[in-house]
């Protein structure tokens, strides 16, 4: 019985993950060679999971948004906040 319970639950959060093809998340640029951003004090991304949009202006300590690819490992910088 609990497997059912535990199928239907996941398929009901499957279900309303398919309908955000992305998060936002907000970040503090901490570094710019390579570019890299903490998020809310656990997660530190840098490098080739981080894409700048062209023009971006980024300096360390800015706070910047981030969208981020569903299932994914790719952030876009949005820009600073």
């Amino acid at each position: 019985m609990n497997d059912i319970a535990a199928l239907i639950k996941k398929a009901a959060v499957d279900a309303v993950e398919a309908g955000k093809p992305a998060d936002v998340m907000f970040g503090t640029v901490t570094g710019l060679e390579p570019l890299a951003v903490d998020v809310e004090q656990k997660l530190k991304l840098s490098g080739g999971c981080l894409v700048a949009m062209n023009g971006a202006n980024l300096a360390r300590g800015d706070a910047v948004v981030l969208l981020r690819q569903r299932g994914g490992q790719k952030f876009v910088v949005l820009g600073v906040l």
